[in-house]
């Protein structure tokens, strides 16, 4: 059975864990967008906004620990192709309707395949990096909402999240 919408592409026929052939793939620009976001008791969104953090910079750790997390993530998810990623981008914005911090998470490829993992574990790294330096100050946050925004490229075509 051809692998396709509605079907696991990382099962083989006998239920076996099967990383996927991309080798007859042709090579295209492929950008996923995903978010997740962390809720914190408004005094620690204005803690971290003032740079007060004990551990220091809190958005700009989020960011690199994000950027990294992207390039590594075939050696954190099973099955994943290491790719060579052309771009990764974080942007972490205050959202005080939460209250608390968004991260938008981008990662692009030229490649055989795409790079939606990759964006997902940007996303959620950074979160997680914002929630360890500022636990000292607030254990109780929450990390939610981490999802696939948008990807496109690739003979999957585009996809959009509804909002």
């Amino acid at each position: 059975m051809a692998p396709g919408h509605g079907t696991l592409t990382h099962l083989a026929a006998d239920g076996q864990a099967d990383m996927v052939d991309v080798g007859d793939k042709q090579d295209t620009v492929r950008t996923a967008i995903a978010e997740g976001h962390v809720i914190m008791r408004p005094e620690t969104l204005a803690t971290i906004r003032a740079g007060n953090a004990k551990k220091g910079d809190v958005i700009g750790a989020a960011r690199i620990a994000g950027i990294m997390a992207a390039k590594r993530t075939h050696e954190l998810i099973p099955l994943c192709h290491p790719l060579l990623l052309t771009k990764v981008a974080i942007d972490i914005a205050e959202d005080p309707a939460l209250p608390g911090l968004r991260v938008t998470a981008m990662a692009r490829v030229t490649g055989k395949t795409g790079v939606e993992m990759e964006a997902l574990t940007a996303a959620s790294v950074a979160c997680l990096t914002i929630y360890d330096m500022a636990k000292a100050i607030d254990r109780g946050m929450t990390i939610s909402g981490i999802r696939l925004v948008e990807k496109s490229g690739g003979k999957s075509g585009d996809y959009r999240a509804e909002s």
